[in-house]
């Protein structure tokens, strides 16, 4: 799998930087994927979804209460941003510290389901953000990426291809 990281500049601030991924060489994000896809059928969800981006940027931080934490493995910070009680979507992310927040895709998840996994959509979502979590650890092991001196953003190697390992 081959991915970029990105900056989203609109919700990226002085408390936390927000990434997105491109994968493969496709136009879009897969955070831009999400909401073409959704915001037909979810526009309010997304809008929510939108301010809560540019709180966590411009004024909070990514602080934990903002995620349902868990999604993935333990300690690989693959949680989801965190929905009001009757919404519908679930965006998967990865986060690292209050600083720092790496969105994904996701979908939406009926109330009737349990577990992601009763979900194809959502089972290959999560699957794609733990990957990029994976490799992002090793890399940030490596030394291939780095945060920078404030802690906001990640420098270095901002481009994958496990093709090439």
């Amino acid at each position: 799998m081959k991915w970029k990281l990105v900056m989203l500049e609109e919700y990226s601030g002085n408390h936390a930087s927000v990434y997105s991924v491109i994968l493969n060489e496709e136009n879009g994000t897969l955070y831009e994927n999400f909401i073409e896809e959704n915001l037909t059928s979810f526009k309010s969800e997304i809008q929510d979804i939108h301010k809560r981006l540019v709180t966590i940027g411009t004024k909070t931080g990514a602080r934990e209460g903002f995620f349902k934490r868990y999604e993935g493995k333990p300690g690989d910070g693959v949680c989801a941003l965190f929905d009001k009680p009757n919404s519908k979507l679930r965006l998967y992310c990865i986060r690292i510290g209050n600083d720092i927040v790496i969105l994904g895709g996701g979908g939406p998840k009926s109330k009737k389901i349990k577990a992601l996994q009763e979900d194809k959509k959502l089972t290959k979502e999560n699957a794609i953000i733990k990957k990029v979590s994976a490799q992002l650890t090793e890399l940030i092991k490596q030394k291939d990426i780095r945060y920078s001196t404030d802690g906001l953003k990640l420098e270095g190697q901002l481009e994958f291809d496990d093709e090439e390992q």
